[in-house]
């Protein structure tokens, strides 16, 4: 019987206190400095389709008491489940708008921000956060943001992303201090935007 269960259930961090503390203080780094890119090495081995880099988030950010919901690739791994019940205790939830925090293996067909909890003018923070498992993150390209945290402008490129990103970042950031607030990471890599960060056409870039 060890042996049948034994694959079902990978390892969580080798140093729990001093791993989680590192992938935590990196995610809130990426929030307070949005669009800068920052090193995420992790040992993980999560069952797949969640990504060592979405585990490694998941295991520093969340714990029984924020619930959690999964998007369809990792909802269809039980696994999945499995490890982010036993390695955080919380709670997975069947309706985005009852998340604290989304894992989305699949970002190209993420769900509409708006069907995520955007929080109340009195609890702004009740909002939910999207993790993101892309494939490619670069701040040589793609949208420009402005904002707290940024000096002058920054350009943040990842993918894949759905087809209407420019514009539902821009509705999401529109309803501030409400909205929802993402952290993307790829391999080895994350990336924070936060919904304060305000997207910024190109004309209204400096040029330099």
């Amino acid at each position: 019987m060890a042996h049948t269960l034994a694959p079902q259930l990978a390892h969580g961090f080798a140093d729990p206190v001093h791993d989680g503390q590192a992938v935590f203080r990196a995610a809130m780094e990426a929030l307070s400095r949005p669009g800068r890119i920052r090193p995420l090495d992790t040992a993980l081995t999560p069952p797949a389709p969640l990504t060592p880099e979405l585990a490694a988030v998941a295991l520093a950010l969340i714990d029984a008491d924020t619930p959690v919901w999964l998007d369809a690739p990792l909802r269809a791994e039980p696994a999945v489940a499995g490890f982010l019940r036993f390695h955080t205790g919380a709670p997975i939830v069947a309706s985005p708008g009852q998340a604290a925090f989304a894992l989305i293996a699949d970002p190209a067909r993420c769900p509409a921000f708006t069907d995520f909890a955007q929080g109340t003018p009195a609890y702004p923070d009740a909002s939910a956060t999207l993790i993101l498992a892309v494939e490619t993150l670069s701040d040589a390209t793609g949208l420009a943001f402005a904002g707290p945290g940024i000096r002058g402008t920054v350009r943040l490129d990842a993918g894949p992303l759905p087809a209407d990103w420019a514009s539902r970042w821009a509705a999401n950031h529109s309803g501030f201090p409400l909205g929802v607030d993402c952290l993307l990471v790829a391999p080895g890599r994350l990336a924070g935007l936060p919904r304060s960060a305000r997207p910024v056409t190109p004309e209204a870039i400096p040029c330099t």
